[in-house]
């Protein structure tokens, strides 16, 4: 209900190698940042991509999800040699406007790497926006619920108003 929306792109080699790898719903904070760090060391390639709070009121939710899908892989393309063939997996039914082959597959950060490692990055990337919102907005209690639809988020918006980074197109009901 509040902050942006944010994806991640990610290439693993054939050496990397991370039996801790799961989707990052099923990872303890602690650990998701453990192994953002050797995603980020250990791929050929990453990206983070962000569609705005203004753009989820705009476009909907599930088109600025694939607008930050389609910024991933452009931050992961960017320094990527163009000679390098590959076909985006997404996680979920909907793919974003790529250059290359794409497939959704449904529940992929739960049996693809690369997808459980772009899960991991993009959730951490998230957690720590809404952490740095906190400290800006400490009313709204974003370190907790980082702008997720609990029931402590909904009773803090009824208390003290949408916040500056509050999305507008999510019902607030208590």
């Amino acid at each position: 209900m509040a902050g942006p929306v944010c994806a991640a792109s990610v290439i693993l080699g054939d050496n990397f190698f991370c039996d801790l790898l799961n989707d990052s719903k099923k990872l303890s904070a602690e650990k998701r940042e453990q192994l953002e760090k050797q995603i980020k060391e250990g791929a050929l390639a990453w990206g983070i991509g962000w569609a705005s709070h203004e753009e989820i009121d705009r476009i909907n939710i599930l088109q600025a999800s694939l607008l930050a899908m389609k910024r991933a892989f452009e931050e992961m393309t960017k320094n990527l040699r163009p000679d390098i063939n590959f076909t985006v997996i997404v996680d979920g039914n909907k793919i974003p406007a790529l250059p290359v082959p794409c497939k959704a597959i449904v529940k992929a950060d739960a049996q693809v790497p690369e997808v459980m490692a772009a899960s991991i990055l993009a959730k951490t990337a998230r957690d720590t926006y809404m952490n740095e919102m906190a400290k800006l907005y400490p009313q709204y209690g974003y370190e907790k619920h980082k702008g997720y639809p609990t029931k402590a988020h909904r009773e803090l918006i009824h208390k003290y108003g949408p916040s500056p980074i509050q999305r507008f197109s999510f019902t607030v009901k208590v």
